[in-house]
């Protein structure tokens, strides 16, 4: 049973974040928008006047020049600028990362979680209470989140990767050469940067996506108004995503920019950890740069779970007999 349901959800978990990766990439680059330590190629470099005056004159030129910073743009436009500048292929940045953190994190979650529900289910009503389900999602959710964290922060930056300057780029191969070169360069150490953000994040997602979709599941099929089936399994999943969506986004966004953070050595790092990284993102942005990229992430993990939640269901029925 147990083995089961890891495979179960495994599967359900790689197909769904495969398909959805690109939304995912639109997400991540709007939530790294308005970072202050990146350049910004509006701003035109020091230079010397093509002229001196006389020495009589009291005159001052400006030795920089400073033009307004580009206008932040929605999920949609940002696709079509990564598809016009980087071409379509662009929006699968980091695909194998996806499929490696699936397998990692996801399959861990899932199946922990399944087998938590099982122990946990009242066998004479066949029912879990809500504060187990819970309960059950945020430790599955953060003993996958420990494991899967180096797929995590290996796919956050091949995703980031193609909205820095090109001399600034990692232009890692795979996700592979990613893990590879972020230890070598920065230790085996960065591989879970933030993983202490990654934890609470996944604790929230899961406890908040599982939990709600087996609720709604439940409280459909009481009332009766749909079958078991897959309209019922849609309608409970897509408001799972919403759910999950609204309490993980503020940790998603602190997240990937402690994540994506360039560290060299010799180098103050621009964040001191996700304190400091949220605290310097509401003064230089405002209270609602929490929920940078919210539409995004809904229009990303509404999908996902659908899939997810679907997919599942499916896999269920096929491998019921074994």
């Amino acid at each position: 049973m147990g083995l089961k349901g890891f495979a179960e959800g495994g599967v359900a978990s790689i197909i769904a974040g495969a398909s959805t990766h690109p939304l995912d990439l639109i997400k991540v680059r709007m939530q790294l928008q308005g970072e202050s330590h990146i350049p910004n190629p509006s701003s035109v470099q020091s230079y010397r006047p093509a002229f001196a005056l006389s020495s009589t004159a009291n005159i001052s030129l400006p030795t920089t020049l400073e033009l307004p910073p580009p206008p932040r743009v929605g999920p949609l436009s940002i696709g079509l600028r990564i598809i016009q500048s980087e071409g379509a292929a662009a929006l699968f940045s980091g695909v194998s990362a996806t499929i490696l953190r699936q397998t990692l994190y996801s399959t861990t979650r899932m199946g922990l979680y399944d087998v938590l529900k099982h122990k946990w289910t009242d066998p004479d009503t066949n029912t879990m209470p809500l504060v187990r389900k819970i309960v059950a999602g945020l430790i599955s959710g953060a003993v996958g989140a420990a494991v899967g964290n180096p797929a995590d922060v290996a796919m956050v930056r091949m995703q980031a990767d193609g909205r820095l300057p090109i001399d600034q780029r990692r232009n890692y191969k795979s996700v592979v050469d990613a893990l590879s070169q972020m230890s070598k360069q920065e230790g085996v150490a960065s591989l879970w940067r933030g993983s202490g953000l990654t934890v609470n994040r996944a604790m929230i997602v899961t406890a908040s996506q599982l939990a709600s979709y087996d609720q709604a599941k439940e409280m459909i099929l009481e009332k009766g108004l749909m079958s078991d089936g897959i309209g019922t399994h849609v309608a409970a999943s897509f408001l799972a995503g919403f759910v999950a969506s609204v309490a993980s986004n503020p940790i998603d966004v602190i997240k990937t920019r402690v994540m994506n953070m360039k560290v060299e050595p010799g180098v103050e790092p621009p964040y001191k950890g996700a304190l400091d990284c949220a605290m310097k993102t509401v003064k230089a942005e405002g209270p609602m740069a929490l929920y940078k990229g919210f539409i995004p992430t809904i229009s990303r993990q509404g999908p996902f779970t659908v899939v997810l939640f679907v997919t599942l269901e499916q896999v269920r029925k096929l491998l019921k007999d074994f």
